[in-house]
């Protein structure tokens, strides 16, 4: 797959290999001239999972080097970013790499396209990597997808992730809500109503299709709200701040659902000058 996508991306196999290549050697580095690549597109690493690759390297040394590039009298990463947080955490002074000459587009696209290949980004993460490529390469969402045989709607919905507040991509990034929590999120418009409901999802533990429930509340609390509009001359009925609207309708909707259960529910309500009271009576036979 490695070498598909690096023809499909424009590099040869000859200088996109981390294999020995005419007039390259492996050169023993020292770790604190060696930076980040500014292109990462993985903003969170596993700590465990460096931890066990650093004792694999202990025992075994670095079988694979890293590969980096000569910038600004430092070496910049271009792959094998988890290799070297492994030494580094060892305590190790150098490490087996390979210099090579790239410019920014080679690199950045070599850093996202390797990152693509493993497992564990976030969808956020991925869909930034998805991003830069278009932008990199000047494609469309269609043609990434065929460079890498995916389909068009899975990179589509990626990006659309990207449309949401950053709070939100936040979220993601920590695995605070899944993908398809934050897809459900995707149809409210407000930013401020996306972010409300993603923090009932981390408070109460919302699975998708809870907070789908949600969002068809918040939906039709909005429609409440319009339906109320008109009725304001006289206020014969009370307005309710948009949150409370969510909840009451939410228990209504799951009251609704058990009744189509074919249970025989009874249900009050009464409005409180401190709250809003529900009666919900579910008979025992």
């Amino acid at each position: 797959m490695k070498q598909s996508f690096s023809r499909l991306f424009g590099f040869s196999e000859k200088n996109n290999d981390s294999e020995l290549s005419e007039n390259e050697e492996v050169k023993q580095l020292a770790i604190k001239d060696i930076v980040p690549n500014r292109f990462q597109p993985r903003t969170l690493f596993d700590e465990e999972r460096i931890a066990e690759l650093a004792q694999t390297i202990r025992t075994h040394g670095v079988i694979q080097p890293i590969v980096v590039r000569i910038r600004d009298d430092k070496y910049e990463l271009i792959a094998g970013e988890r290799r070297w947080r492994a030494v580094t955490s060892l305590g190790w002074e150098t490490i087996p790499a390979i210099v090579k000459e790239f410019n920014d587009s080679q690199t950045a696209s070599i850093a996202l396209i390797e990152n693509l290949q493993r497992e564990g980004l976030t969808a956020i993460e991925e869909a930034v990597a998805y991003a830069k490529l278009i932008e990199l390469h000047e494609l469309t969402q269609e043609s990434l997808a065929q460079r890498l045989g995916k389909g068009q709607s899975t990179i589509a919905n990626k990006l659309r992730l990207l449309h949401l507040p950053e709070s939100v991509q936040t979220a993601i990034l920590n695995r605070e809500i899944s993908e398809r929590h934050a897809r459900a999120l995707i149809v409210l418009k407000e930013n401020q109503a996306q972010e409300d409901i993603m923090q009932m999802i981390i408070d109460e533990h919302l699975n998708v299709k809870q907070t789908e429930e949600r969002v068809r509340a918040y939906f039709a609390a909005e429609e409440e709200s319009k339906e109320e509009a008109p009725k304001k001359k006289k206020a014969t009925r009370k307005s309710y701040p948009k949150d409370m609207r969510i909840a009451m309708n939410t228990i209504r909707q799951s009251v609704d659902l058990v009744a189509k259960s074919g249970l025989q529910v009874d249900t009050d309500e009464e409005d409180n000058d401190e709250f809003y009271q529900f009666t919900i009576r579910i008979p025992k036979k």
